[in-house]
């Protein structure tokens, strides 16, 4: 199977980062992509920078504008999308929510971001209220899809309970960089622990891990930290935490993939992880810290 990740710079101009989205999707399956995979919240700028309440008017309903307009494209063009979208479900009631397209337009499934971070710069607890449809895969045409959202990356229990529940791949829309007051030594630590947790969780769980992140420079708002650089490196690690392919650093750029499903299951069976697992003694990870 054929994957497209959309690694994108975004600006203010909501229209203009919807075509050349949609532009972007389309070269993707015109290499023969049959999934194309979104960053996360791609339709605008990371607006998480700053806690506005004027940013609320941001939001849509899922279904709405934006599942009409990518689920015409991806008829269209007869692939499965995941989108990443700023989701209203009622006044005061917000998600960060990925929504699966299956090739005939309609909504496959979606996923609320489970895990919110709360850090400088990245203020979504502000905005998200955390997610309440589980760790679940969505079944699609072209398998199962164990989606999560960004800060989901870094916990290995969302990548487990996706496999235990039969996730055939794991994705990762998501929106993460650097603050520009940060050491280089800084900067390519933290990119490297990114990319490290997700190629352990492809290990763990036999899977393919495919994580898309944005790119360019967004300002911040409020002028109270420098702003964000998107440092993406959008990434496919194959189910021993193998490179498949990788993005460069600071360009916009298409990928698009070729995996083997099958293989999972081959290394599934040289490295049983699942079979040896102590479930009986797993008591202790419910505790939020064993005293």
């Amino acid at each position: 199977m054929k994957i497209g990740l959309v690694q994108q710079a975004n600006g203010s101009d909501f229209r203009a980062n919807i075509e050349k989205l949609k532009a972007n999707i389309r070269d993707c399956a015109s290499r023969g992509a049959e999934l194309v995979v979104l960053q996360e919240l791609h339709n605008g700028l990371y607006f998480c920078q700053t806690e506005s309440t004027d940013n609320f008017d941001l939001a849509e309903t899922i279904p709405g504008p934006s599942t009409e307009e990518f689920g015409a494209l991806a008829k269209e063009l007869g692939i499965v999308l995941v989108l990443s979208l700023f989701e209203k479900r009622t006044v005061g009631l917000y998600h960060n929510t990925a929504v699966v397209i299956e090739k005939d337009g309609s909504i496959a499934g979606k996923y609320r971001k489970m895990h919110i971070p709360d850090d400088p710069a990245y203020y979504e607890k502000f905005y998200f209220t955390p997610g309440d449809l589980g760790f679940t895969p969505i079944q699609t045409s072209v398998g199962k899809l164990g989606v999560l959202v960004c800060w989901d990356q870094w916990y290995p229990e969302a990548a487990r309970l996706m496999a235990l529940a039969g996730a055939e791949i794991l994705i990762y829309p998501t929106a993460i960089g650097w603050e520009s007051t940060d050491s280089d030594d800084e900067k390519m630590r933290q990119k490297n622990a990114w990319m490290i947790s997700q190629r352990g969780h492809a290990v763990a769980n036999g899977l393919h891990v495919i994580s898309v992140n944005r790119t360019g420079y967004e300002k911040d708002p409020s002028n109270m930290t420098n702003g964000i650089l998107f440092w993406g490196n959008s990434f496919v690690a194959g189910p021993q935490g193998e490179i498949l392919a990788e993005a460069t650093n600071d360009k916009e750029e298409n990928l698009v993939v070729e995996i083997s499903k099958e293989r999972s299951e081959f290394v599934r069976r040289w490295w049983p992880f699942l079979r040896d697992r102590r479930i009986d003694q797993y008591q202790n990870i419910v505790k939020r810290y064993i005293d």
